[in-house]
């Protein structure tokens, strides 16, 4: 992720001097594309330092960023070393080491979904839907924990429970407000873009203010690239909040400020547009 955003950084940077022409377009790709993985790589880390494996009397709740997967402990039916098969698993694609993350089907086991960090601890729960592929720090230890547990008994049945990152995107998206505002920053961000693209080749130099100075057109883009960065990063924290009932009230204020944010930049590039330099 570092070394991302000191590609990123350099791109913009670079963009911000060049002149209308095929480096801006070089710097733009450069830019764009080493922001681009940036999130993705961020949730990896984030559901990796939330990871973790409960196991008790009742159930084994399986916890991995915003996948939640509860399991009573009378649904599972076999818990198994990776060792002790007859062929060896294959990791799902782009698996890195502390995310190994992915559903693969095979014919003799069925569907494996893996919520594990390393591949050399990776032990399989199996259940009637699917199996599990987990790692905990200590095999042993959870397998014995999960026979005692199985010969004490249920103290109280646990209900099932499976939750998605998806579903969490899907709920939201239900509610009218937040299709509005979801949708008000993102045609917001898309003109913004369409109009700078359109205004840069038009003019050669802007005013940013009286410190800045006159600076050259392509400068313009600045804006609405941190418009865009920012208005994700609203969305994904918006995400974050929204899955608690208490925290929704937050979340709507993160998607609000977020669109009026994007509306206030739009507001910007039409001030700097037609300040005289």
């Amino acid at each position: 992720m570092l070394v991302l955003a000191m590609i990123s950084f350099t791109g913009f940077y670079y963009l911000s001097t060049a002149e209308v022409g095929p480096d801006f377009v070089l710097w733009l790709l450069v830019a764009l594309l080493g922001f681009a993985p940036i999130p993705f790589f961020g949730y990896r880390a984030y559901s990796l330092f939330r990871a973790g494996y409960v196991l008790d009397r009742d159930s084994l709740a399986l916890t991995w960023g915003l996948r939640v997967e509860d399991i009573p402990l009378n649904d599972i039916e076999w818990i198994r070393h990776v060792n002790d098969l007859t062929h060896p698993l294959k990791m799902p694609g782009f698996s890195l080491p502390g995310g190994i993350l992915g559903v693969r089907r095979y014919p003799d086991l069925g569907v494996v979904e893996y919520l594990a960090s390393d591949s050399k601890k990776i032990l399989l729960v199996a259940t009637a839907k699917r199996i599990f592929a987990i790692s905990p720090n200590n095999s042993s230890a959870f397998t014995q924990t999960f026979a005692r547990a199985t010969e004490l008994g249920s103290l109280t049945p646990a209900e099932p429970k499976s939750v998605y990152p998806s579903f969490v995107v899907a709920q939201a998206w239900e509610i009218t407000a937040v299709r509005f505002l979801w949708l008000s920053g993102l045609f917001l961000n898309v003109g913004l873009f369409v109009w700078v693209s359109i205004v840069i080749p038009m003019m050669s130099r802007i005013t940013l203010g009286p410190l800045a100075g006159s600076v050259p057109s392509t400068q313009l883009i600045i804006l609405p690239v941190v418009s865009l960065l920012l208005f994700v990063a609203g969305w994904l924290a918006g995400l974050y909040f929204y899955r608690w009932e208490k925290e929704r009230m937050l979340a709507f204020v993160v998607w609000a400020s977020s669109a009026l944010m994007s509306l206030f930049f739009l507001i910007a590039v039409f001030f700097i547009i037609n300040t005289p330099i």
